[in-house]
């Protein structure tokens, strides 16, 4: 089987008569053996994945060569309708489906077969919402691990009391774990981007409440990081009421209200929004 590579990519772009945007973050992988070491790493052969911004199908292909039913969500209409047929040239028996929308409008009903994975180049700009819609829509996920922007990649995967700890990490920690598993090279991607690359990978783990709680949790971590700076109390005065009404609500769950968001884990969070549910 055959993968696509810098000269086919520069085909079919012209074909398309397309040049990459910026609007929808299109870099497209020209490397076969970048594709191969993505998918080797993710280890979903054979099973059922959900792919963000396909492009021109480099890494799709690199998915269905490992025996993937992939689902891939493309925004852009000319690349969602010329996929098919770009997998039918390279690989006639690849199990492909193609959604032509905006996966952040993306729900359950758009999709025939649940999602066990998602792999995928996830445009910089958007990386992070795609990512938590994905797991707020599909609970059959339970293996992520998608090329992003170096920075975006650090902040999913940073624990507490770092430097990049923030809203990414603390919401994107509810459904599992992530971690930073490779980098990847600029000079992989047409066009070259002007910032670095890495592959971050997440494996479901245990969920700590219903979906009332995930929210409430989420309006806490919101509010923490809103005002980074300031103490708890501080931060939290708005959602708790005042001040002395955060205090004594983060006391009362064994959280010290002169800390700073960046402090706190999930678990803490969690404990803080149990008290809004």
């Amino acid at each position: 089987m055959t993968l696509l590579g810098a000269t086919e990519i520069r085909r079919l772009a012209a074909e398309l008569d397309l040049t990459p945007t910026k609007r929808w973050g299109q870099n497209f992988v020209h490397d076969a053996n970048t594709v191969r070491r993505i998918v080797r790493t993710a280890d979903v052969d054979g099973r059922s994945v959900l792919e963000v911004g396909p492009g021109l199908g480099s890494l799709t292909l690199g998915l269905t060569e490992a025996g993937c039913a992939v689902t891939a969500v493309e925004i852009d209409p000319r690349l969602a309708e010329r996929l098919p047929r770009t997998l039918a040239e390279h690989q006639p028996e690849a199990s492909l489906t193609v959604v032509a929308k905006d996966a952040l409008l993306l729900t359950a009903d758009d999709v025939a077969v649940a999602p066990e994975a998602v792999v995928a180049n996830l445009p910089y700009n958007v990386s992070v919402p795609v990512l938590i819609h994905l797991l707020e829509t599909f609970s059959s996920i339970d293996r992520i691990l998608v090329m992003v922007q170096a920075e975006v990649g650090h902040r999913l995967a940073a624990p507490p009391g770092s430097k990049t700890y923030g809203v990414p990490s603390a919401k994107a920690a509810w459904w599992g774990s992530w971690a930073l598993e490779a980098e990847v090279s600029r000079q992989v991607f047409w066009p070259v981007p002007n910032v670095d690359s890495v592959l971050v990978g997440f494996r479901r783990g245990e969920t700590p409440g219903d979906e009332p709680l995930r929210k409430a949790t989420f309006r806490v971590i919101d509010a923490a990081f809103g005002q980074r700076r300031k103490m708890l109390r501080q931060a939290l005065s708005s959602t708790f009421g005042s001040s002395a009404e955060a205090s004594t609500a983060l006391e009362s769950v064994g959280i010290d209200p002169t800390l700073r968001g960046e402090q706190l884990d999930l678990a803490a969070f969690t404990r803080a929004g149990a008290l809004l549910v």
